[in-house]
C-alpha cells in the first residue's frame, strides 16, 4: 500500500514536474519578497544563514542519496529524496530574491543594471533549472554565486565597514567554504561527478566575473541606499532641518523623468540626497556633477561629505555649484571609490526673470 502510493506521488510529481519546479522558485521569490519587506535585518539575515545552509544539505543529500553513501532503500528518505529538488528551488528562488531586493535598492539601475540583469535571469530561467537542477556541477556553482553574493550583503552591516577589503574578504571566505565543502562531498561520494577538479573551472569563472563586476564598480554598494534627492537654487540648514528652496511644478513635472531647472543670472544649483547607512557605519558620499558636452559626460566637480548610519530617514547631505550653464546635466551619488548609489538629472535652461520658489524641509 504505502509502495503504491509512492508510485503514485512519484508519477504524479514527474508529470507535474515542468509546472512544479519554477512554480516553486516563484513561490520562494513572493515568500521572501513579502518576508523581508515587513522584518527586521538582524532577522532577515537569520532567514538567509538558515536558505544557504539547507540549500548546501540538501544538495549533499541528493547526492548521497543517488550514490548509496545515505540508505536510497529508506521509506521516509525516498519521500524526502522526492521533494528534495523542489526544496532546493525554493530555496533558490528566497536567496535570488533577497539578492535583487538589497542589490536594486542599493543601487542606480543605471550602472549596476548589468549584476541585477543576471540575478533576474537566474530567477526567471526555470527551464535550464528543470533540465540541469540535478547535476552537482550546476548545483555547486550558482550556491558558490549565492555564497558569494549573500557574503557581500552581510559583511559589510556586521562589520560596519564599507571597502575593497570587505568584498575581498567575502570573496575569500566563500571561497574557502564551497572548496571544503566539495572535499567533503567527494570524500564520501568517490565518484566523477564530485572530482574537485570538475568544479574549480566554473567556480573561478564566476569569481573573476563578480570581481570585475565590483571593481567596474557596476555592483552596488550595499549597504548603503539612497533614501531621497532634490534638485533645487539654494540649499539652508535651520533648527535642524535642510530647507531646500525649488520650482513649483505640475503633478505630470513631478512624475515623469528628469527636471528642468530655471536658472537666473548669478544664481545656483543644489542638490540635495539622503543616504542610509546602517549603524555606526561611517564613509564619505561623493557628488560628481557631469556636463552633456559634445556627446559625452565631462565631470565638472566632484564634492564630498561624510555620513554616518543610524538614522532611518537616511543621512542628508547637499552640494552646491554656481557655474552651470545651460544644457543638461546629471550629478552621480558615489561612494569614494566610484560606486553609483543613484543619479539626480536635469536640464538648465538660463532665464533672465525673477524666479518664484517655493520651499520644502527635509
Amino acid at each position: 500500500m504505502v509502495k503504491k502510493l509512492y508510485t503514485q506521488i512519484k508519477l504524479w510529481y514527474e508529470k507535474y514536474e515542468r509546472l512544479l519546479l519554477p512554480a516553486t522558485l516563484v513561490f520562494g521569490v513572493i515568500v521572501d519578497f513579502i518576508t523581508f519587506k515587513s522584518i527586521q535585518i538582524n532577522y532577515a539575515f537569520a532567514i538567509l544563514g538558515l536558505h544557504i545552509l539547507f540549500v548546501g544539505a540538501a544538495i549533499a543529500f541528493i547526492n548521497f542519496y543517488n550514490v548509496g553513501v545515505i540508505d536510497n532503500k529508506n521509506r521516509v528518505l525516498k519521500y524526502v529524496r522526492l521533494i528534495s529538488p523542489l526544496a532546493i528551488q525554493f530555496s533558490f528562488g528566497a536567496l535570488l530574491s533577497a539578492c535583487f531586493i538589497f542589490y536594486f535598492f542599493s543601487g542606480s539601475l543605471y550602472v549596476s543594471w548589468p549584476f541585477i540583469l543576471l540575478i533576474v535571469i537566474l530567477m526567471i530561467s526555470n527551464e535550464v533549472f528543470r533540465r540541469y537542477y540535478l547535476r552537482a556541477r550546476v548545483q555547486i556553482s550558482i550556491y558558490f554565486f549565492l555564497l558569494f553574493s549573500v557574503f557581500a550583503i552581510i559583511l559589510p552591516f556586521v562589520l560596519e565597514r564599507l571597502g575593497v577589503w570587505i568584498f575581498l574578504l567575502a570573496g575569500a571566505l566563500s571561497l574557502f567554504i564551497i572548496f571544503i565543502y566539495i572535499a567533503l562531498l567527494s570524500r564520501y561520494i568517490k565518484s566523477e561527478r564530485i572530482d574537485i577538479k570538475r568544479f574549480v573551472k566554473p567556480i573561478v569563472i564566476i569569481f573573476l566575473f563578480i570581481n570585475a563586476l565590483y571593481f567596474l564598480n557596476v555592483i552596488p554598494p550595499i549597504p548603503l541606499s539612497l533614501k531621497d534627492k532634490v534638485v533645487g537654487h539654494t540649499i539652508s540648514r535651520i533648527n535642524g532641518d535642510y530647507n531646500i528652496m525649488v520650482e513649483q511644478e505640475s503633478f505630470l513635472e513631478r512624475i515623469l523623468p528628469g527636471q528642468t531647472i530655471h536658472k537666473a543670472p548669478g544664481g545656483t544649483v543644489a542638490v540635495y540626497t539622503a543616504i542610509f547607512a546602517p549603524g555606526d557605519l561611517a564613509t564619505d558620499i561623493v557628488h560628481n556633477w557631469q556636463y552633456r558636452e559634445n556627446g559625452k559626460w565631462v565631470s565638472k566637480g566632484r564634492f564630498s561629505y561624510s555620513i554616518a548610519g543610524g538614522r532611518k530617514e537616511g543621512y542628508r547631505g547637499y552640494s552646491i555649484k554656481t557655474d552651470v550653464p545651460e544644457g543638461k546635466w546629471r550629478v552621480d551619488v558615489e561612494t569614494a571609490r566610484g560606486q553609483v548609489l543613484g543619479r539626480v538629472q536635469f536640464d538648465v535652461v538660463e532665464v533672465n526673470e525673477v524666479l518664484l520658489l517655493i520651499k520644502v524641509a527635509r
